[in-house]
């Protein structure tokens, strides 16, 4: 029989279990964003590692890809795939590289590698420019809007 505090804890621990398994930022989110790609190409063939490491977007090469998520995901460098190999989850970008604010108004639109945000440890890619100095106005109010679209979205949301 449990008493009081072990039930709390039970229910605590299934909790924090349930919220583990449903985490919008899991490992591999689908859809990933290949507009503009003929060979499932993802983020128009940028290097996501390339914005922590090099502070901004670098296009990726052909010789340095990983497929990934349903996707080929390209780096710039030996060093910056290996890093992907080694945590695919710290790099992929939110919402599978979809525009952030798109996300956040509930629907899938390409981005621009230049319009870009790393916020909390999380890289957020926009529409353009202009789309991304209206996110950066309010991220978090659009993380969590964002996140509670995501799981709902589909590539049927592409605009």
């Amino acid at each position: 029989m449990f008493d009081r505090r072990s039930l709390i804890l039970t229910a605590a621990a299934a909790l924090a279990t349930t919220v583990i398994a449903h985490d919008v930022h899991a490992d591999a989110p689908s859809p990933v964003n290949t507009l503009g790609s003929s060979d499932g190409t993802a983020i128009r063939g940028y290097d996501p590692v390339a914005y922590f490491r090099q502070g901004g977007p670098r296009l990726g090469k052909a010789e340095f890809s990983v497929s990934h998520g349903g996707a080929t995901w390209r780096f710039a460098s030996a060093d910056n795939k290996a890093a992907f190999e080694a945590e695919p989850a710290r790099y992929l970008p939110a919402y599978g590289g979809f525009c952030a604010y798109g996300t956040s108004r509930g629907y899938l639109v390409k981005i621009e590698p230049e319009a870009w945000s790393i916020v909390d440890g999380r890289l957020y890619l926009n529409y353009d420019l202009g789309v991304r100095k209206t996110w950066l106005g309010k991220p978090k109010t659009y993380i969590a809007r964002a996140d509670g679209n995501w799981p709902r979205l589909d590539k049927a949301d592409i605009r």
